[in-house]
């Protein structure tokens, strides 16, 4: 049965209201900021008191985005913004002068191969869905390398995808692949990374920095504590991560449980990694 229409309210809008208040009479009352709609007030809305506030604005308008625009699954992409793809690899070797940046530098490069592996990982999550379906749609960071090879993997397939990008001290524009009406800019990191969680049905996380880990361990907290339920965490390159991070010894001294190593899945290629997550979900 269909619903009954809701009737109009008898309230006039709040657009109608800021147009109203918009054009007031100019007499020293109406100059003064006091008089601003609270809601059209900057100064007020960015005071300290006002951060749970900001909070709630920030986790809503995300999610009214993404309800509006059908998005039903997320396949999350998590990884550095400093390997270069492989057609920039060559400019970061020759930029580097001094031993210790080539040596950088070529370790930068060496990682390149993940740009491909993320863009391929992409393209096969985006190839996935029906005609006008929003399964699977990837989500990244936003910003420039592992993060631009999976909105780009998308692309290729003509699949929307998501970027979720954050204010830092330097500059950082939305990479070009993002779809822009799903390109979202976050002041808050944990809003951020609580809508990066609230649709994803599996993550991959490639080689990178304190972003990386801070997103890949609040994960893997919370999934352990029962937060979130299980899903696929597809770990690209084993030997980067079992040189910065000793899996094993975190079981061997007790601080983590052996079955807790269960949760993570190492893997190399796209397919490899695509294959667990259809398995996970009988696909």
């Amino acid at each position: 049965m269909t619903p009954p229409p809701i009737p109009p309210s008898i309230f006039p809008s709040a657009e109608a209201d800021a147009r109203r208040g918009n054009t007031p009479t100019a007499v020293p009352q109406t100059e003064h900021p006091a008089y601003r709609l609270a809601f059209q007030d900057d100064e007020f809305l960015v005071r300290k008191d006002l951060r749970p506030v900001r909070f709630q604005l920030e986790l809503l308008k995300t999610e009214l985005l993404l309800a509006e625009a059908g998005i039903e699954s997320t396949f999350v992409f998590y990884g550095s913004a400093r390997i270069p793809s492989p057609e920039e690899a060559p400019a970061l070797l020759a930029a580097a002068t001094t031993p210790e940046q080539k040596l950088v530098a070529e370790r930068l490069a060496a990682k390149a191969l993940y740009y491909d592996v993320a863009r391929e990982l992409a393209r096969l999550v985006s190839s996935h869905c029906e005609e006008g379906q929003r399964c699977f749609t990837v989500c990244s960071g936003g910003g420039p390398s592992i993060m631009e090879a999976a909105n780009r993997g998308a692309w290729d397939v003509g699949a929307p995808s998501l970027g979720l990008n954050i204010v830092l001290p330097h500059e950082q524009v939305p990479n070009p692949y993002v779809t822009p009406g799903l390109s979202v800019q976050f002041h808050y990191f944990a809003l951020r990374k609580m809508h990066f969680l609230m649709r994803a049905k599996a993550v991959a996380v490639f080689p990178g920095g304190y972003g990386t880990f801070d997103e890949l361990f609040e994960l893997l907290t919370l999934v352990q504590t029962g937060k979130v339920a299980p899903l696929p965490i597809l770990i690209y390159g084993r030997d980067f991560w079992n040189r910065v991070v000793n899996f094993e010894a975190l079981a061997e001294e007790g601080v983590i449980a052996r079955a807790d190593l269960d949760l993570l899945h190492f893997v190399e290629t796209a397919e490899e990694g695509w294959a667990i997550v259809k398995a996970h979900y009988g696909l």
